[in-house]
């Protein structure tokens, strides 16, 4: 079974971060896809194991993506 201590949980949190910042250039969708499979990743590895930081990535790309693409589309025809 898969045990993460503080130090892990920290390297882990500090990985999502800087995957957050490498998403600057990218499309609104695939944005959001990375930022919320990373935040789905750390979320679920704090809560679960190794299975529960995969099933969060997923959950959260998939999440991140739909959220930012629908804000991206009200920011549209909202100017």
């Amino acid at each position: 079974m898969f045990h993460m201590n503080k130090f892990g949980k920290a390297t882990l949190m500090g990985a999502c971060a800087l995957l957050g910042l490498g998403a600057v250039s990218c499309t609104p969708g695939e944005r959001g896809a990375v930022v919320g499979g990373a935040i789905g990743a750390g979320t679920g590895a704090l809560i679960g194991d190794g299975t529960g930081a995969l099933v969060g990535g997923a959950v959260g790309a998939v999440a991140g993506s739909a959220i930012s693409k629908n804000k991206a589309r009200k920011n549209y025809y909202y100017r």
